[in-house]
């Protein structure tokens, strides 16, 4: 079959996520003909993620999350507003990426939580069936529990995951844990997509905080917090644009660049992790059986830290509270259950290749069914 990646572009975990999946489709004899990347001009793309990939990549201008000047979170209405004053722009996206899924002929396109898809397969559908992956289709599911938060941001949040949804045969949501599939709404449950990178990783537990934060901004609270403590080494990643080089504050303090290789190197020697609540890189810490605390930059990732903390990977704060992290680290316990979990991805190939639910399929699974029972003489007929 022919795959056609869409990314969303924001962060690191979707990336992350696309590269795991094209390695995994290839290997089963599947072929990844050209992945879609949204752009902003506030971010750019990681080095790794185009060293790494192996089909074709172009980029589009996509709708994103304004970065904060500082440590605050995001305005959710601000990026709204920004981002409908682009609309003229995003409409020759959308003219864009159905022009691609149908010059590539691909079969199946895969949908990273982009809005843009949603929208192309709302005003000018392709023939691909539409599949999209994400942790944030969990928040479709019937049984999800929310957390405490504004109600119309969530509204927001909720209606936006839908609209990326739009057209979508299937909807595979990225889980900490087990849960059974919401058929009703299409939302199947499956584990995260580590890489193997992940799985192989020789772990140990050093000395020093390892953390990541999609919004540079927060760099203001973790230097805030080195000056009380500057005997606590700190080695921190962000996604700062036109940041290439480590910067070295002093002998305990350093920002790096992304750069996956070296970000699980650092993940799996760390004592502990602190993050802003991005799913993929949550998940790796929980693989790796490092305590986790998280900070959530806007409400997407207050459900996964709350999600994250049901599920025992950690705390959640409003803060880079790295003294609440470490007294939380003394009496943590990896979860065992999640590492067996994680070790199932061959659950995502298989939702990924199967057939679509269509009415005309259930139908036909029905009769099949009943043939059988009358052949068996387990029903009867008159």
């Amino acid at each position: 079959m022919k795959f056609l990646f869409i990314v969303q572009g924001e962060g690191r975990g979707h990336l992350t996520q696309a590269l795991t999946l094209e390695e995994h489709l290839c290997r089963e004899g599947h072929e990844v003909v050209e992945v879609l990347v949204g752009k902003s001009h506030t971010r750019q793309l990681p080095d790794f993620f185009q060293q790494k990939l192996k089909a074709p990549l172009k980029r589009f201008e996509s709708p994103n999350f304004l970065p904060t000047p500082a440590n605050r979170k995001n305005n959710l209405t601000r990026s709204v507003v920004y981002n409908l004053m682009r609309t003229p722009t995003f409409l020759h996206s959308i003219a864009f990426i159905r022009r691609r899924i149908n010059a590539t002929q691909a079969d199946v396109v895969v949908n990273f939580y982009e809005l843009l898809t949603g929208m192309t397969y709302l005003l000018c559908p392709p023939r691909a069936h539409h599949i999209c992956i994400g942790h944030q289709y969990l928040f479709l599911h019937k049984d999800f529990q929310f957390p405490r938060v504004n109600r119309a941001q969530l509204a927001l949040l909720k209606m936006f995951t839908r609209l990326t949804a739009i057209g979508a045969k299937r909807k595979l949501a990225l889980s900490f844990r087990r849960m059974d599939n919401d058929r009703k709404h299409r939302v199947y449950v499956v584990p995260p997509l580590l890489r193997k990178e992940v799985l192989r990783q020789t772990t140990s537990e050093g000395d020093y905080i390892h953390g990541y934060m999609v919004n540079s901004g927060f760099s203001t609270q973790v230097m805030e917090w080195h000056k009380a403590c500057p005997q606590v080494p700190l080695r921190f990643f962000w996604d700062r644009k036109g940041e290439t080089q480590i910067r070295h504050v002093d002998d305990t303090l350093s920002f790096h660049p992304l750069d996956d290789h070296a970000f699980l190197q650092q993940m799996s020697g760390c004592k502990a992790y602190a993050s802003t609540a991005g799913f993929e890189s949550i998940c790796e810490a929980m693989y790796m059986g490092k305590p986790v605390l998280m900070v959530p930059a806007h409400i997407e990732q207050e459900c996964n830290a709350y999600d994250a903390m049901c599920s025992g990977a950690g705390i959640v704060s409003e803060e880079f509270s790295l003294d609440r992290l470490l007294e939380f680290s003394a009496s943590f316990h990896p979860n065992h259950k999640f590492i067996f979990w994680a070790n199932n991805v061959n659950l995502i190939v298989e939702n990924l290749v199967r057939p679509p639910e269509t009415e005309a399929n259930r139908l036909l699974y029905m009769e099949k069914i009943l043939q059988l029972f009358k052949r068996y003489k387990l029903v009867s007929y008159k």
